[in-house]
């Protein structure tokens, strides 16, 4: 069902993070957009719902650009696939806007109803797109190719593939090209951002197909988004050369194991010379997060959470690797610029009415998605369709 927005709303005494700090402002929201930012505003001529937040931290809502919002999983068989997402897992996460995508499943996931997954989440408070494709290189594309999917279906940002992982589809070099070439194709006659969302796993090539891909075509680097990729150090070295090289890179929340934790990544690629703006994070919120031993084979399953994301974003200040504005950047206005979305990540007049209200210790007291309360209190006053 369609969500009712109340038509003005003015946030009063904010401490606006853009991400950048800009001080203190009231806010006035008109449906779903920001129509006003300034130190003070006074009595409006209108009915308006006033909020006052008494100096509390505001931000825009959490971009999350890999999250499985029709569950992931289904490597341990048919009872280990992840059920769908319900909208206030994201919401009390501080999640306003998704990308969705397939996983290892693309049998009995589809494309389909990954679409109408997306149109559904909408539907009921905040902002979808998703990657067309799942893990092996020749997926099924709802247009059948995904160049038309990306230029012909509104919700279709780029595509998603496997690499260097023994859930892909082994594809060559050169079948990863034309992948990537159809992602750019696409995203040229559409305006989009065309990107290829690449799921790194585990293998010991690790990114060398992408690099030689950009030594041997004229395809740009900005094409490719290697996600997953403080999986494991050889993986991650790779990654922070393809960073300073101009590409974008992925950190993944919540990795155990082998992997490098998020804070100690970020700080590894700014130390390196990697500019802020080229890193991103995202939960794979949703997904499967599957153990296997040496020989490739399963040996335990738990599905990351969406909130990971926020927790992970508050673990990289609280290490103190970056400042609380700088973190931010991570999954808000990087995310926003890197995918295209250019009415997300960031508070200014004209941007989509996504924003959080902080409680003082850094917990989430409201979330607006699209100017429409959607948390009160920590708590959800908006729920999906079936949620209880």
């Amino acid at each position: 069902m369609l969500m009712e927005v109340a038509m003005f709303t003015l946030i009063k005494n904010a401490h606006i993070y853009a991400p950048a700090d800009t001080g203190c402002q009231d806010l006035l929201l008109a449906g779903r957009k920001i129509v006003h930012m300034a130190p003070s505003i006074g009595e409006l001529p209108f009915d308006c719902t006033v909020i006052d937040v008494s100096g509390a931290k505001v931000t825009t809502g959490f971009i999350d650009q890999h999250i499985h919002i029709t569950g992931g999983g289904g490597e341990g068989s048919f009872a280990t696939r992840v059920p769908e997402i319900q909208l206030s897992q994201l919401t009390t996460a501080g999640t306003t806007t998704v990308i969705g995508l397939l996983g290892t499943d693309g049998v009995t996931r589809s494309m389909e109803n990954l679409l109408a997954k997306a149109r559904g989440l909408e539907e009921e408070g905040i902002s979808t797109w998703i990657y067309s494709g799942a893990y092996p290189a020749d997926s099924g594309h709802i247009t059948g190719t995904l160049r038309s999917d990306i230029v012909l279906i509104d919700k279709i940002l780029g595509g998603k593939v496997a690499m260097s992982d023994h859930r892909s589809s082994m594809p060559s070099t050169q079948a990863y090209a034309s992948l990537a070439a159809e992602a750019r194709i696409g995203g040229m006659l559409s305006g989009k951002a065309g990107v290829l969302h690449i799921h790194m796993g585990d293998g010991k090539r690790g990114l060398e197909p992408v690099l030689e891909i950009l030594e041997t075509t004229e395809l740009p680097i900005s094409v490719f988004r290697p996600t997953h990729v403080n999986r494991n150090p050889m993986l991650y070295k790779q990654t922070i050369q393809f960073a300073l090289q101009g590409g974008i890179i992925d950190l993944t929340c919540g990795m155990t194991g082998s992997a490098i934790p998020v804070p100690q990544a970020v700080k590894q690629a700014l130390d390196a010379g990697v500019p802020l703006e080229r890193l991103t994070l995202s939960s794979d919120g949703n997904g499967s997060m599957p153990k296997f031993n040496e020989n490739n084979e399963l040996i335990g399953l738990t599905a990351a959470a969406p909130r990971y994301l926020y927790e992970e974003m508050l673990s990289i200040v609280k290490a103190g690797v970056l400042p609380f504005d700088k973190a931010l950047q991570l999954i808000t206005c990087n995310v926003a610029d890197a995918l295209k979305l250019e009415d997300k990540g960031r508070i200014a007049v004209g941007k989509d009415a996504d924003l959080i209200v902080w409680n003082d210790d850094l917990t989430l007291n409201k979330v607006f998605a699209r100017g429409r309360l959607m948390v009160d209190e920590g708590q959800a006053v908006v729920k999906g369709t079936f949620e209880n």
